[in-house]
This record gives C-alpha cells, structure tokens and sequence, in this order.
C-alpha cells in the first residue's frame, strides 16, 4: 500500500529538520570564515537544492581586481539590486519574487542560473555585516515561503556564531596588546622611535630631543632588549604593528 500524501508530506519534514539540525551543529563547530565558505555554505546550498550559493562578509570582500570591484559595488547596491535592499531595511530573508515581478527581475539580472534568488542576512550588532545567498537557473522552481522560514533559521545560526567568534578574535587581539612588548616603552622612548622610523640618525634625534647622541643609543640598546629585537628595521616593523593594532598606544 503505497504511503498516503500526508505521511510523505511528515517525511519530507522531518528529513528538513533533521537536515538542519546537522547544519546549524556544523555552524556552531565552524573555527572560522575560510571554513565556513568551504565546508558550510555548499551544505546550505544542497540543502535548498541551489544551482548556485555563496557567503560573504562587507569587510572581507576581495576588491584587488578592477573588474571584480565594478560588479561587487553593483551588485552591493542597494539603488539596483532590491534584495539587497530589502535585507538592509528588514534584516530577513527574501527572495526576487517578493522585491520584484519577474519581467523586473530579469532586467535586473539576466543571468540565466541567477532565474531565482533567495538571499538571508548575517547580523552582529545590531548591523548587517554579511549575507549567505542561493540561486536556481530559470528550469527549476522558485524558492517558497518554507524555504525563506528554514533560511531564516539559518540566518539565526550564522549572526550567533559571527557575533562569537569576533567577540572571541576582538579578545584575542586585546589580549595580545596588553602582553605586547611595545607597553613597556616610556614616553620618551616611543618619542625615539618614532624618530627612529622617520629615518632619524642618532646625531639628529638627540638634536631633536635636547638629549646626547650617547643618550640615544643607551636608550635604543635599552629599547631592543624591551622588544627583544636586534635592529632598527625590527623594531620600526614591531611597533608599526602595535600602532597598527591600537591607534592610541603610544
């Protein structure tokens, strides 16, 4: 006896659920970007059965190519592309049939595996910081309302463990600075080595300073064993870094 509309209908659920579940486990063990584009984002893809799909964060986005930048700043703006508009006004999932009718939306964008897209936002801070998006060609069916509740769902995931893991990098980093070597500079050091960077020699920075060519080079020998460096170049470099880090470290 075959199984009856309903009974498969409860299946075709439960297999969702469990399916999602998986993912949103997968999120939360992610260690970072890198992994969760490699590894998570072909997962949501297959999920919604996508033709194509993608994640990207606005301060990640690789802009080194001049044609690649053209079509991202296209893409990112919100004067041409309603679904992204849409995500920066509501913070929630959609897709082209909600922004737009399709005549619209092939003018807009004509790509043939880009027929439907469906697009969810990346939250941390009460701002938008990323989107993770799918895509079918214009053969397969449009995404659906459960598509964008299971989307959303997986936005949910995503905006927690972003929001964790710079929390958890911001840390890192701050902790990083208070063990710097560059605390342990005095004032009048870190006037040194600014100096120092400036291509000074020792002869014009005690000029500069009112102090002895000598004094300079005690207080740089005391300078290098601070930083546990051996030359001018490191120690420019380490403190560059440092500055870098914490603009009002010195």
């Amino acid at each position: 006896m075959p199984p009856s509309p309903r009974s498969s209908t409860l299946f075709a659920s439960s297999t969702m659920a469990d399916s999602l579940q998986v993912l949103f486990e997968a999120i939360n063990q992610a260690p970072d970007e890198q992994t969760l584009r490699s590894r998570i984002v072909p997962q949501i893809g297959a999920l919604f059965a996508a033709k194509r799909q993608g994640c990207f964060f606005f301060d990640q986005l690789p802009l080194g190519n001049r044609n690649l930048q053209n079509a991202i700043q296209v893409a990112l703006s919100i004067d041409h592309n309603p679904v992204l508009r849409y995500l920066v006004e509501h913070h929630a999932p959609v897709h082209e049939a909600v922004v737009a009718s399709p005549k619209v939306w092939s003018m807009i964008c004509p790509r043939p595996d880009h027929w439907h897209v469906m697009a969810g936002p990346i939250v941390s801070q009460g701002q938008l910081v990323g989107a993770v998006g799918c895509t079918r060609d214009r053969s397969m069916p449009a995404f659906d309302p459960q598509n964008l509740a299971d989307l959303s769902a997986i936005c949910l995931h995503l905006s927690v463990w972003t929001a964790t893991v710079r929390s958890q990098r911001q840390s890192t980093d701050t902790n990083l600075l208070e063990n710097s070597n560059a605390q342990r500079l005095t004032p009048r050091e870190w006037q040194i080595a600014d100096l120092v960077a400036l291509g000074r020699t020792n002869a014009a920075i005690g000029t500069e300073l009112w102090i002895t060519e000598n004094s300079v080079k005690q207080a740089l020998k005391r300078m290098f064993r601070k930083l546990e460096v051996s030359s001018r170049a490191e120690m420019v470099a380490q403190l560059a870094t440092a500055k870098y880090h914490s603009p009002n470290l010195d």
